[in-house]
């Protein structure tokens, strides 16, 4: 997969972990027995510029309005299912990983997630996740920063 294929090539450490179907962030929560403001849950926006990746915690909500304001769009919307299957070939759809300059998209990452030490993200698979240092996952997608969950 392409996610360990660039994590191997920067020497960003990781583990991967295998478990049963998980089709939602709170779902993947679950199967490994963690909190979901550990996990990193991408939820994918259409502007009139272009598609971008949100990343924010399995337990938040997604506020459309303030991702347009940090995008500096007027509006943004949810990608719609074949959107996210030509964005995402190589993935299982809703299990593409949180970072978006995999996928030639920007990252737009929620300030909440600034306080956690780890993440854990899908891999591209409805039963493979990666658990990595927060800090790593911020120097690999580089994202724009801002309070777009829900309050």
């Amino acid at each position: 997969m392409k996610l360990e294929a660039v994590l191997d090539q920067r020497e960003i450490p990781y583990k991967k972990l295998w478990h049963r179907q998980a089709f939602t962030a709170q779902e993947l929560a679950a199967e490994e027995h963690i909190s979901g403001h550990e996990v990193a849950k991408p939820v994918i926006v259409k502007g009139q510029k272009s598609f971008a990746m949100c990343v924010l915690a399995a337990s938040n909500h997604l506020d459309l309005f303030r991702v347009a304001r940090v995008l500096d769009e007027e509006s943004v919307r949810l990608a719609t299912e074949d959107e996210m299957k030509t964005l995402f070939p190589e993935c299982e759809v809703g299990a593409e990983p949180p970072i978006g300059s995999l996928f030639g998209l920007k990252t737009v990452m929620d300030v909440g997630l600034r306080d956690k030490e780890r993440l854990f993200i899908q891999a591209g698979t409805h039963t493979e996740a990666i658990r990595m240092r927060r800090d790593d996952w911020e120097q690999v997608c580089r994202p724009i920063i801002g309070a777009i969950a829900m309050a």
